[in-house]
């Protein structure tokens, strides 16, 4: 009985776990990562900032076009990853979409402190399965 029940606790914990990512599959080693700012960075108030997007494994394809091992990338503003990898990422203003393929952004932020991630999302907006994100890095705006 222990042996079947540690058996459907796997079996359990694998598909609900295949359910937290999208369909589009992404190879296990691509990551993503911001190139500028840098962590713990310092920028002007009142002024735009160049923010530059990189990405390692992959090839970065506009919204709609459906490609093996690409996608375009979604910067996260002051917020976290999304609970669930199986939707369409928002879009708002803590989830600026880069569908035409865009490797950077020019942004101006309050003053204050900020985060940043990166979060590739496919030709439909939908996190890639695994998920391809940078790490969260953290800027301040004076």
């Amino acid at each position: 009985m222990k042996n079947f029940c540690a058996a459907a606790a796997i079996a359990v914990s694998l598909i609900s776990g295949a359910a937290l990512a999208g369909p589009t599959p992404a190879p296990a080693n691509a990551y993503a990562y911001i190139g500028y700012p840098n962590n713990g960075q310092t920028l002007s108030a009142g002024k735009p900032f160049r923010v530059w997007f990189g990405l390692r494994y992959m090839g970065v394809a506009p919204r709609g076009v459906k490609y093996p091992n690409t996608g375009h990338h979604h910067l996260l503003i002051d917020t976290d990853l999304p609970s669930s990898f199986d939707e369409e990422i928002p879009s708002d203003r803590q989830h600026l979409h880069f569908g035409a393929g865009e490797t950077e952004t020019m942004l101006e932020l309050p003053p204050g402190k900020h985060t940043l991630q990166l979060l590739m999302g496919d030709y439909g907006h939908v996190p890639h399965n695994p998920p391809v994100y940078s790490k969260k890095i953290t800027i301040y705006v004076k």
